[in-house]
């Protein structure tokens, strides 16, 4: 059996001087706007998200493009938004959570600008995967904002991130829709022009100033470590994203996946070489923070793969079932409210549970969410209904997985809240990615895909369960931190 005793978090390696430096007395921040500006940036992220996906086709016959170069407006931000995530967490920790977070936010909104005015594909694709550098840096910045300002309550306020993600992403598609309807593709970028001024305007007023930065703050940053992750996630990527691409080659994703591995471990060995390493040796195998690695690893298999296949849920019940294609799209709402919902209950018990009785019991939902969707409605049951209850089951683990699993792991650097963060963040994105090419590519030679997706979603819920040992490698954690 799993145990769920508390357990006090392992004593890490000695902090160094900007960590020592950011425990210090820090200025006084009004709560509640500074949280709002914090979740409207995190909103404008999450819609942005979903948004564009509803406005592919206007945007290829607007652009005169293929459905495969317009696809690439939405990989081209995933490769960016990737590749980026753990810069903007350690430029939040070298430069400053508030200059980083304005900086983001001004370059995801001029970005968006020049997506909305953009006359070819070509720009466009670049600009999308320059609003994807923007869009890295809020989830680090605004996680290190938090930590550092919110004192006692910061475990509660960093939970409460699981409840905006899912309001941004349903919120997303009706934006779209309307949108497309009653104006054109350009619109799903120009609506974030004024929400990006308004978050500018409130964070200039609401969010502390940081400290000016020390000298080994103001250190040169490690530009080797920094091309060889880069190099690593890109080639990662592109690997994963060529098992999803039909005629793709054997050898081409072989080589991808060499050269990822190669800069993977070029950048391990120079991280224990340099002198100010781009990321600290530490936080992937210093003491205590192998648990580190199994909460990313949770983050990757719980969170990542439960995201991707609850996304493909609307193909699979147009594919098996007939559903329309505006109701299967409907069946993701059901999802969405059950992982607001029960993301605050877990967020409000957090502190009484630990971490790992939620991670346990918010993965058996899921499983059972999975296995639902997979099975055929009973006797008696329509099929809508039936995946409705399925995906909102699912939607429940989500929602109570997501406080635990953002919280693990923190407690033990929190000033290097920004980094873990974007390493969180970047674990899901892997494991979304991975989840919907294999999917995409086992689903592009099947005779039957609907059948066929079935399978896979038995292969997801068996997965998750192989996986849940992990779990007793989570520290756990009563109380604040």
């Amino acid at each position: 059996m799993l145990g769920f005793a508390m357990q006090a978090p392992r004593p890490i390696a000695a902090a160094s001087a900007p960590e020592r430096e950011a425990s210090a007395g820090q200025p006084t921040v009004r709560r509640g706007p500074a949280f709002a500006t914090i979740a409207l940036a995190l909103m404008m992220m999450s819609i942005d998200s979903t948004i564009v996906a509803t406005a592919l086709h206007t945007l290829q016959q607007g652009l005169d493009t293929s459905i495969n170069w317009a696809g690439w407006t939405l990989t081209g931000y995933s490769f960016g938004f990737a590749l980026m995530l753990p810069i903007a967490g350690k430029l939040s920790e070298r430069l400053g959570r508030r200059r980083v977070f304005i900086g983001s936010v001004v370059v995801f909104t001029l970005a968006s600008l020049g997506c909305a005015l953009a006359n070819d594909i070509g720009t466009l694709i670049a600009l999308r995967v320059l609003q994807a550098a923007g869009g890295a840096g809020f989830t680090p910045s605004a996680t290190g904002l938090i930590v550092d300002h919110f004192g006692a309550a910061r475990d509660r306020f960093v939970s409460l991130f699981g409840s905006i993600f899912p309001i941004g992403a349903m919120i997303g598609p009706v934006f779209g829709g309307l949108c497309v309807a009653y104006w054109s593709w350009r619109g799903v970028f120009f609506v974030n022009a004024p929400i990006g001024i308004a978050i500018v305007v409130l964070a200039l007023r609401y969010i502390p100033r940081d400290r000016p930065m020390s000298r080994e703050r103001r250190a040169g940053m490690d530009f080797v470590g920094m091309a060889l992750l880069g190099l690593c996630l890109l080639a990662g990527m592109l690997a994963i994203n060529l098992l999803g691409e039909r005629g793709a080659s054997v050898a081409a994703f072989a080589a991808a996946l060499a050269v990822a591995l190669l800069a993977g471990v070029g950048f391990l060995v120079r991280i224990r070489r340099a002198a100010q390493p781009f990321i600290a040796p530490r936080l992937i195998y210093g003491t205590g923070f192998g648990a580190v690695n199994a909460v990313n690893a949770v983050n990757a298999i719980f969170g990542g793969m439960s995201i991707g296949a609850v996304a493909l849920v609307p193909l699979y019940a147009t594919n098996r079932y007939g559903i329309a294609v505006l109701a299967a799209g409907s069946l993701l709402i059901a999802q969405g409210v059950a992982a607001i919902v029960f993301s605050l209950l877990a967020t409000w018990g957090l502190r009484r549970t630990g971490y790992r009785r939620p991670l346990v019991l918010g993965v058996l939902a899921i499983v059972l969410g999975m296995l639902g969707v997979a099975l055929h409605p009973p006797a008696g049951w329509a099929p809508y209904p039936w995946l409705m209850g399925a995906t909102f089951l699912v939607g429940v683990g989500v929602g109570v997985v997501n406080p635990a699993s953002r919280n693990a792991g923190l407690q033990l650097a929190p000033q290097n809240a920004s980094t873990l963060a974007a390493m969180r963040t970047l674990f899901l994105q892997i494991g979304t990615i991975a989840t919907v090419s294999l999917a995409t590519a086992v689903l592009a030679a099947a005779a039957d895909p609907g059948a066929m997706q079935a399978w896979i979603y038995g292969a997801v819920a068996a997965v998750l369960l192989l996986a849940l040992p992990l779990v007793r490698r989570v520290p756990d954690h009563r109380g604040a931190w």
